[in-house]
């Protein structure tokens, strides 16, 4: 692209006024020659709308009629925004004034590279990795995510071990930077998702399109993390799960696929012990929930030409894990991603 792109940096919001007043100015100080900052409104109750036209009144706003979710909220609000990159910014998330920069010129230096994200730090404790997206995120071969910095619970600080930009299989949804034509390409998010993976799985649908990801070491973000929705909420829990069943429907052919739910869902069901010996009874009725809404609800419809892109598998998916990372992880006691082997990655 000869001249600058457009860059929009787009905030999507539902009840968070707290954010947007704690976090809002450091995105407003960011440096970039043609820049839109853009807060999409989920049908806030708040004051949040009236708190931006009084405060913020450079900040374009769109707004929802209700909370469509953050899959559904996002792809309402880019339709209407007109930029050659969008970046999609959770409101719980702060940035320094140069951190734009660094990932749209990787993402420049290629045409395949479709999607990237920075550097996901904690809010809370700076020299530390923060669980979603830590240094770029990878998945094993049952669908299991993990990342540079974060496999399951383990969060590692952040020593320079991961100073490195380089391919990752996707980027975190809290700072997500995407072209615009690629976007549309694929199809934007799965509404069947409503939250939670929805950015691994436009990750991989790219990656089926022959497109790349990539995880930028030169930029760092800081992000609180559960602002939304806690991490000990049984709805979180039913997400996870059902999500991560569409995701290997959604992106794998068809008979791998079956084969890879089958074996989930019998490795899910582990899980539905451990909560039982909890005493986290609600997790489990979750877990429960999660796949009788998968095999009963998410089947009627799916992205437009999914199931072409599915099988066109035009892309090696660089950054897949061959092996099992929950072995690894529990019987193994492998917790660091440098703890891994490096020749068991596609």
């Amino acid at each position: 692209m000869s001249q600058t792109p457009k860059v929009s940096v787009v905030i999507l919001n539902w009840n968070g006024i707290k954010y947007l007043k704690q976090f809002l100015p450091s995105v407003m100080t960011s440096n970039w020659p043609d820049l839109e900052i853009v807060v999409g409104d989920n049908g806030s109750a708040d004051g949040s709308v009236e708190f931006l036209r009084q405060e913020c009144p450079s900040v374009k706003i769109i707004q929802n009629d209700k909370n469509y979710g953050f899959t559904g909220g996002y792809n309402k609000v880019l339709e209407q925004v007109e930029a050659d990159y969008f970046i999609l910014l959770n409101s719980d998330v702060e940035v320094s004034p140069g951190w734009i920069a660094p990932v749209i010129d990787l993402m420049e230096s290629d045409p395949l590279i479709a999607a990237a994200a920075p550097k996901i730090k904690a809010f809370a404790q700076q020299d530390h990795f923060e669980h979603a997206g830590a240094a770029g995120g990878f998945i094993d071969r049952f669908g299991y995510p993990f990342c540079q910095g974060r496999i399951f619970y383990e969060i590692e600080a952040d020593k320079g071990q991961y100073g490195q930009s380089k391919e990752v299989f996707w980027a975190t949804g809290a700072a997500l930077f995407v072209k615009k034509r690629c976007w549309v390409e694929a199809g934007g998010f799965d509404d069947r998702f409503f939250a939670h993976m929805e950015e691994i799985d436009l990750c991989w649908r790219l990656k089926n399109m022959g497109y790349k990801i990539m995880y930028c070491a030169e930029s760092e973000v800081f992000h609180v993390g559960g602002g939304t929705l806690n991490m000990e909420d049984p709805f979180k829990t039913f997400l996870n799960f059902r999500n991560n069943l569409l995701l290997l429907k959604n992106n794998l052919p068809f008979w791998k696929g079956l084969a890879a739910i089958f074996i989930r869902i019998w490795m899910d069901l582990i899980a539905v012990f451990r909560f039982l010996g909890e005493g986290k009874r609600k997790d489990a009725w979750a877990v429960s929930r999660a796949h009788q809404n998968f095999v009963f609800r998410t089947q009627r419809s799916e992205i437009p030409n999914a199931r072409k892109i599915r099988n066109a598998r035009r892309s090696a998916l660089t950054g897949m894990y061959k092996r099992s990372i929950v072995w690894d992880f529990f019987i193994k006691k492998k917790k660091h991603f440098t703890d891994l082997d490096p020749s068991a990655f596609l």
